[in-house]
């Protein structure tokens, strides 16, 4: 099942196609539920600019419309996010070879934002990341402590001209979670 992350992570798919960057605040606007809204915004001509809204919907709208619970949803202005892109549009490239599914969870103070967290593995981790996925967020006093929540990522690598070897894509692993550890205080969980 895919949750508020993953409407969120699409939008970021379509910005990052579109070839502009995209800034994801908490947000309250209906129909999303006010805990699990995000804004999204781009960069025009150096103003931020709304692009649109991801989230879970609010349970009285799932209800309404008869959508099966914790539904999620992405809006996104297209003709904004255009603008806001630079060069042109290039078709995915398809790589012969396979991927490599590294999972990280990281504890971060609840403080800190999951998007601050993910730009800084997205950096550390280099060329040879190919997608960053958020995919659980837990937070557990008796676990984590009082001020603490841990976010799991799929970060997935893979290299255009050959197959990586596994210490490859560990060490850049190794490297994303070192610059997220660097920039906003996250340890590996379990470490």
């Amino acid at each position: 099942p895919a949750d508020w992350a993953d409407a969120i992570e699409a939008a970021r798919i379509l910005a990052r196609e579109a070839h502009a960057e995209l800034t994801v605040r908490a947000d309250r606007h209906e129909p999303w539920h006010p805990g699990r809204c995000a804004a999204l915004y781009v960069d025009i001509d150096g103003t931020e600019t709304l692009v649109g809204h991801a989230g879970e919907l609010h349970p009285r709208v799932v209800k309404a419309l008869s959508l099966p619970e914790r539904t999620c949803a992405m809006e996104l202005d297209l003709d904004v996010l255009e603008r806001a892109g630079t060069g042109m549009l290039e078709a995915p490239r398809i790589s012969t070879f396979p991927v490599a599914t590294q999972d990280v969870a990281l504890i971060v103070d609840k403080t800190v934002p999951a998007a601050e967290v993910e730009k800084a593995l997205r950096e550390g981790a280099g060329e040879l990341l190919e997608s960053i996925r958020l995919f659980d967020v837990y937070e557990n006093a008796e676990q984590l402590g009082a001020d603490k929540k841990s976010l799991a990522y799929a970060l997935c690598f893979r290299a255009g001209d050959r197959t990586l070897k596994a210490d490859e894509a560990s060490a850049a692993r190794d490297a994303a979670v070192a610059l997220a550890a660097e920039r906003t205080g996250a340890v590996l969980r379990g470490a």
